[in-house]
């Protein structure tokens, strides 16, 4: 059974984006699982009825973002929305465990919008869905808990890195002459060079898959 990880992009986020400055707080109540810990489900974020309707989070995934302050480094952490109206205003609550895991603390200052992308671990049936179809195809969002929602495939990698083209046919692994992205980003105009490259189908050793959802 192949393992993909599959990346799901929102075009309408950044469009629609707000930005919402929270406390975020620790809840020893809230399970970090082990499907959390290996991307197979996405963590939980609650928050209350009124800051949901605020952030037009349509598909349920927000994004929140924190600096951890003994590194100064910015951590992010995406998950799905549990509407409680018991979590207070500019408020959000999320595992306690993985809250000290990112940021060594129990209760942080931070903000919180509408998810660009995230991204779902596959490896069980539902990857049959994914086997043979190209970039450009388009795949049923409900395999990974969007009803109702058509995912377009834009690109992927294999488990060496190598991205897929869109202009390569097939399944291959192969060296192509290229002049720009995917594979090659020219550092002058007119480079060109040779790079591995896989082509425009997904197959068992494919490890990345993007998609984007159609509006």
């Amino acid at each position: 059974m192949p393992d993909f990880k599959v990346v799901i992009s929102d075009p309408e986020a950044p469009k629609r984006e707000r930005i919402v400055r929270v406390k975020i707080v620790g809840d020893a109540e809230i399970p970090f699982t082990d499907k959390m810990k290996e991307q197979f489900e996405l963590p939980v974020i609650k928050m209350n009825s009124k800051l949901y309707r605020e952030l037009e989070a349509k598909y349920g995934v927000v994004t929140i973002r924190m600096i951890r302050q003994d590194t100064k480094m910015k951590v992010k952490l995406t998950g799905k929305v549990q509407v409680d109206d018991n979590v207070p205003d500019g408020e959000v609550r999320v595992s306690l465990a993985k809250l000290i895991d990112l940021t060594g603390v129990q209760e942080i200052e931070g903000e919180i919008f509408r998810a660009r992308a995230w991204q779902v671990r596959l490896n069980d049936e539902r990857t049959s869905a994914f086997l043979g179809l190209k970039i450009g195809d388009e795949v049923d969002g409900s395999i990974l808990g969007l009803r109702g929602v058509k995912l377009i495939i834009t690109g992927g990698s294999d488990i060496s890195g190598f991205p897929m083209r869109p202009d390569v046919p097939g399944p291959v692994k192969k060296k192509a002459l290229l002049a720009g992205p995917p594979g090659f980003r020219p550092s002058e105009n007119g480079e060109r060079r040779r790079k591995m490259i896989r082509g425009n189908t997904i197959a068992l050793d494919t490890v990345q898959i993007n998609t984007m959802i159609k509006y």
